[in-house]
């Protein structure tokens, strides 16, 4: 095991009501909650709950916030979240850079590290790459220069998110579109050998929409929504009733390669006229409008298709100009909805929060999620 990056890790909750009271805890923020207030809204029982308080607060999860004033008797202890109790490791490979952050519990950015990378250099170089930048994030993160470690680093391991296609359950690399010699390759276990600490892979559009999940996105903090990502490629997150809908074989929201133009521009999956290739061609010749045009095509029939609440769009390239293409892909929604009728009206469409870190801070929740039974990761 190469320059491991672990330290000790928080235990992790050991039952589902476990975890309940600890998202509750969280939710609450630095104000904390009672356990009376945690038993109502978990549904648990006042002993049930100070059971697990008090073994969330033996494994240095929780803590006391202090004394709140009840409306008889004697007044109430208030308990929170110990955000650094623990952290995770986010990193977005994208096709051309590496970006990494490291985040506490609460999933506040605490560093954030962002390098060229060839996704096509092949796995040593980009192996080393990752490895390379997480340790040097944790080493300044969690360490002053030149001292011993502010806190140990309670590392819950890595999340890492990519290009598809992949098998998110196994953290094998299919045919990444663009580099087909990834495909077969056991990233998650190479990353585990070479970080020792656990490792979660996922497609970058399904580990953004984890992020917006977990940070209350969609109507009423919940319901379904797509998040669609243009940079260096397209593709779609899918939040459904939720929760992160990846498929049978995490091929759920390969958004980019719908062909909607028969014989159409080669596109680097193989097929021609797919609305990836469109989008792209677009950008490249500056016709910004014309790509949120055809973003907005893809857009309809996917809230066609599944009859979603709301569309968030992300990427360097939406963000490079995210007035128009909120506006092109709203102006083509509203167009498809005054033709349907109906009295819902169209599906808005609005920017992802997050800007450009928003998929490495995904990646995080890969490991964050599941702590707080948000996540099946």
């Amino acid at each position: 095991m190469r320059g491991a990056v672990g330290g000790a890790r928080p235990r992790a909750p050991r039952s589902p009501n476990a975890a309940l009271v600890l998202d509750l805890l969280r939710t609450a923020g630095a104000e904390g909650i009672s356990r009376l207030e945690l038993a109502e809204r978990s549904g648990l029982t006042p002993q049930a709950v100070s059971k697990i308080t008090a073994r969330l607060r033996e494994d240095g999860l929780a803590a006391e916030a202090g004394r709140r004033a009840s409306t008889g008797g004697k007044p109430r202890t208030v308990l929170r979240l110990v955000p650094e109790a623990g952290h995770a490791l986010g990193v977005h490979l994208d096709r051309d850079e590496l970006r990494a952050v490291l985040v506490d519990l609460d999933g506040t950015v605490l560093g954030e590290r962002r390098s060229p990378l060839d996704l096509g250099a092949g796995a040593e170089a980009v192996l080393e790459g990752v490895a390379g930048a997480v340790r040097t994030l944790v080493a300044d993160t969690l360490r002053p220069p030149g001292g011993t470690p502010a806190h140990a680093p309670t590392l819950l391991g890595l999340g890492v998110a990519l290009p598809g296609p992949l098998d998110h359950v196994r953290g094998v690399l299919h045919r990444v579109t663009g580099f087909p010699e990834w495909d077969g390759f056991p990233l998650r276990d190479a990353l585990v050998r070479r970080l020792g600490v656990p490792v979660v892979v996922d497609k970058d559009t399904n580990a953004a929409a984890l992020g917006l999940a977990v940070g209350g996105e969609g109507p009423g903090g919940g319901g379904s929504f797509a998040y669609l990502h243009l940079g260096t490629g397209l593709g779609a997150g899918l939040v459904i009733g939720g929760g992160v809908h990846r498929g049978a074989r995490t091929g759920a929201g390969e958004f980019g390669h719908q062909v909607v133009q028969l014989d159409g521009p080669p596109c680097t999956c193989g097929a021609r006229g797919c609305i990836e290739a469109l989008c792209l061609g677009a950008v490249a010749r500056g016709d910004v409008t014309e790509a949120a045009r055809v973003l907005g095509a893809g857009a309809a029939n996917l809230a066609g298709l599944l009859d979603i609440d709301l569309v968030l769009l992300g990427g360097r390239t939406v963000a490079a100009a995210p007035e128009a293409f909120v506006g092109g892909v709203g102006a083509v929604l509203d167009a498809r909805a005054r033709r349907e009728g109906g009295h819902g009206g169209a599906v808005p469409v609005r920017m992802a929060p997050g800007g450009v870190r928003g998929v490495a801070e995904g990646a995080a929740q890969l490991l964050l999620a599941p702590l707080f039974g948000r996540g099946d990761a």
